[in-house]
């Protein structure tokens, strides 16, 4: 049953027609004890009037049949002497075995249960007997009289409920019609109002997932207009580098044509990787993926090994100065990303022959990355712009996409860590500081 509102209604219906059955078998099981106490009181009080003598005729006066409209509580009295001789009984009852128990008890005879009363009286034994079927019947015609009203409130309570159930479940269908109304690209909160409290919920974690679908979209959006932005130039230079090698005839010529077509398709297979990366922590920050407790001189030591190539070829001495032993939760390999885009950027800059220095600082309130180098370092007034995408610094044919220093501050605001950059005191070229703040 996977309707909740039919799940309620049979649960419901169910629930009053077994608490119907529960009462009538309680009515039933207490009129049934109140007959027995009452009609075994009955009993004894008709022997005890007739210890003083028998009846005249063979019925006991007035005594043989007791009862109100249809009911018949009918008793049966016997006398036995001493001997067992029987010498009075009820008029048309055939008489009972024999009890030689006095006080009460049950009989079996003639396919029935009987309760018995006998007392000794002299040298008679005065018994008075009754059907207990009579008694049953009694009981049953009273519990029935009780649940009888409960069996016809049963449809109006039926409605009652469903007018109930319909009515509390009237925000969930309203928050189902606003969902099924909306467009593909609506992405806007629902409302919260007027929802029950178990409702509620749902509904804001269903807002935080459209707010999170929403990053991303926007993410992919950006992603899309920056490559056609920024594709188009390397896309025609290297047309323009396939042109030329074309027409190149000497082979001095046709080299260097060779050597740009190379160098072009390296710097757009940079580009591209380069937002790819971009793209895909964006997009993890959308979705907010789990976070992993990481050693930042573990990180070091990869992002080290990722750029010692490109550092050896221009003889540039990279190296960790200083590691604390500290960890940040994050995400492992965004954060080896983070750094080896520093390195790169600073192996980039940095003059054949200089230095590159790596130091992880544990502080009170977090802690520190921060990479140093000896190149030019950047002017004052440009160090928030280069954070932007795409933004060069210096000459428009600087060197590189304008995406290093734009993916680590993707991935540092990822990990709720804040850059900055300045000017380097121990080798007086650029010092970019990533701060982490304390895990939670």
């Amino acid at each position: 049953m996977k309707s909740l509102r039919a799940r309620l209604l049979w649960f419901l219906l169910a629930t009053i027609v077994v608490a119907a059955g529960i009462q009538a078998f309680v009515a039933y099981r207490t009129v049934l004890e109140e007959a027995d106490d009452i009609f075994d009181h009955h009993m004894q009080q008709m022997a005890l009037s007739l210890r003083a003598g028998l009846p005249p005729s063979a019925t006991v006066g007035g005594l043989g049949n007791l009862g109100t409209g249809e009911e018949n509580f009918e008793f049966i009295v016997q006398v036995w002497t001493a001997d067992g001789l029987l010498i009075f009984q009820s008029a048309s009852h055939p008489a009972l075995p024999q009890r030689a128990v006095l006080g009460f008890s049950n009989v079996q005879a003639r396919g029935t249960t009987y309760r018995v009363f006998s007392m000794q009286a002299g040298p008679l034994v005065i018994q008075v007997a009754q059907d207990m079927a009579a008694r049953r019947r009694m009981a049953g015609s009273l519990a029935l009289r009780t649940v009888g009203p409960i069996a016809l409130a049963a449809p109006l309570l039926m409605l009652v409920v469903w007018w109930v159930v319909s009515f509390s479940l009237a925000p969930v269908a309203r928050v189902r019609r606003q969902v099924a109304e909306r467009q593909a690209d609506d992405l806007s909160p629902l409302s919260e109002s007027d929802l029950p409290e178990e409702v509620r919920p749902l509904v804001h974690e269903l807002n935080l997932l459209f707010a999170r679908v929403q990053k991303a979209f926007e993410a992919q959006k950006h992603f899309v207009a920056d490559a056609a932005h920024e594709l188009r130039s390397p896309l025609a230079a290297l047309k323009l580098q396939v042109q030329g090698l074309q027409r190149a005839t000497e082979e001095p010529t046709r080299e260097l044509a060779v050597a740009r077509l190379a160098a072009g398709i390296d710097r757009a297979s940079r580009l591209v990787e380069q937002m790819l990366a971009l793209a895909r922590h964006e997009a993890s920050a959308a979705s907010g993926a789990e976070r992993e407790e990481v050693s930042l001189s573990e990180v070091a030591r990869l992002a080290i090994s990722d750029a010692i190539a490109g550092a050896q070829a221009r003889h540039i001495d990279v190296g960790i100065v200083q590691a604390d032993p500290v960890k940040v939760a994050g995400q492992p390999e965004a954060l080896r990303m983070l750094l080896r885009n520093l390195l790169d950027n600073a192996i980039k800059y940095t003059p054949e022959g200089g230095r590159v220095d790596v130091n992880i600082a544990a502080l009170p309130d977090g802690a520190e990355l921060s990479v140093d180098d000896n190149g030019p370092g950047i002017d004052a007034p440009e160090r928030e712009r280069v954070l932007d995408r795409f933004y060069r610094s210096g000459e428009p044919q600087a060197p590189g996409s304008g995406l290093g220093l734009a993916i680590v501050k993707s991935i540092a605001d990822l990990h709720g860590a804040a850059v900055k950059l300045e000017r380097s005191e121990s080798l007086g070229g650029l010092r970019v500081v990533v701060r982490f703040r304390p895990p939670a």
